[in-house]
């Protein structure tokens, strides 16, 4: 498993999880897992259906118990009700959670005051909330009239209305159309300079774009947990060759490929090449191809990408 960031263990930690354990029946959803989220940190927990993410989420907001191991929140242990969620936590869940009857503004003065805040505070911080999030000219529509992406980001607004110091969204991004995502995921990269960010997400491209560092679960057990970038790095320096070919690549093509120093891998009619210097080798790749008897067709060079290192980790094999 990849390591922390040089430089991490030297800053407070906000939200730490130890031997973490959740099973269902005969179904272990988190399986002892060990993370530590730092202070003014964006982290990504990453993995595909069904590996424990959302789990792990509701395990350290305080809405389900552990079986085993535990949570705390700058060092302050978490259970189902603990008043440290209630007073530094904001949560954004997948689902967005309206109340249809109330206008924007109300329902953040609403939860301002569940959340203790005088209701003039209520009332100016949920303002500052709707223009920091482009609703500002919804502020008196009734949440019912919304779209869907208006929705979304008025859940974030109420996670955000009592400026809780850890932040905890679900699949943020949800729903959302290109500039509504845009303005989510500048708002999240600028919320980690005054709060600690923990988010769940499948968009790979969001969060190599803002996250610090991300870790990858599946089947509730930590794969690999590191920046972005050094986890590309593990799995090969240099870029990514895909060429599309008139059939499937044959198994001795592979070998010779790999006899040259390169990753190679055949899926779905696509030869994927990796290597240090891959661009150079490309007319070798050409010239094997064409002796082997295959026809390559459409060429494609880019970099080593996060989704690269989650299919690594996690497998290719779609599961619900």
């Amino acid at each position: 498993m990849t390591g922390a960031t040089a430089s991490a263990p030297s800053r407070r930690v906000a939200v730490e999880t130890s031997g973490l354990t959740k099973r269902f029946g005969d179904i272990l959803a988190v399986a002892g897992l060990k993370l530590q989220v730092f202070e003014g940190e964006v982290f990504g927990l990453l993995g595909p259906n069904g590996a424990g993410k959302s789990t792990t989420i509701n395990l350290i907001c305080g809405l389900l118990a552990a079986d085993g191991g535990s949570v705390r929140i700058f060092g302050q242990a978490v259970r189902p009700g603990a008043e440290v969620v209630r007073s530094r936590v904001g949560i954004c869940p997948q689902e967005i959670v309206v109340w249809p009857k109330l206008t924007c503004l109300e329902q953040l003065e609403f939860t301002g005051r569940m959340y203790g805040l005088p209701r003039s505070a209520a009332r100016t911080r949920g303002a500052s909330l709707l223009e920091a999030l482009g609703l500002a000219e919804k502020r008196n529509r009734l949440a019912a009239t919304l779209s869907g992406g208006m929705k979304r980001r008025l859940n974030l607004a109420l996670a955000l209305v009592h400026d809780p110091a850890v932040v905890i969204l679900d699949e943020p991004e949800a729903g959302l159309d290109p500039q509504s995502r845009v303005m989510v995921r500048e708002y999240i990269r600028a919320m980690a300079a005054r709060r600690t960010v923990l988010f769940t997400t499948h968009n790979m491209d969001e969060a190599e774009r803002i996250c610090d560092r991300v870790a990858v679960i599946d089947r509730g057990r930590l794969l690999a947990l590191d920046t972005p970038g050094r986890l590309k790095k593990t799995i090969g320096a240099g870029g990514v060759l895909e060429i599309v070919l008139d059939g499937p690549a044959q198994p001795a093509l592979l070998a010779e490929l790999e006899g040259l120093g390169l990753k190679a891998v055949a899926a779905d009619r696509t030869l994927v090449v990796r290597g240090a210097d891959v661009v150079s080798c490309l007319p070798v790749v050409l010239d094997r191809l064409r002796t082997s008897g295959a026809v390559p067709g459409e060429v494609r060079l880019r970099e080593n990408s996060l989704e690269d290192v989650f299919i690594a980790l996690t497998g290719r094999r779609l599961r619900e």
